[in-house]
């Protein structure tokens, strides 16, 4: 197992049809953890590498329902 991170910047607030999308994403083969920071309009995913890359990754959270506005460098 490859764990990696990536960082997510989102535009509009999720609805609560959209949070329970997330919260099932956890349940997804490969994402290890997620974590979002609504103050800052941003999800932090970890996923096995050898599972999903960053582009699966993007996809689960634009099909769960969110707004991915661009991919933020990980401070």
């Amino acid at each position: 197992m490859t764990a990696v991170e990536v960082l997510f910047r989102y535009g509009a607030q999720p609805s609560e049809s959209v949070m329970s999308a997330y919260g099932r994403l956890s349940d997804v083969y490969g994402i290890r953890r997620l974590q979002l920071r609504e103050a800052e309009r941003t999800i932090r995913a970890e996923y096995d590498a050898t599972r999903l890359n960053i582009a699966d990754v993007e996809k689960l959270l634009r099909a769960a329902g969110f707004d991915i506005t661009e991919k933020l460098a990980l401070a």
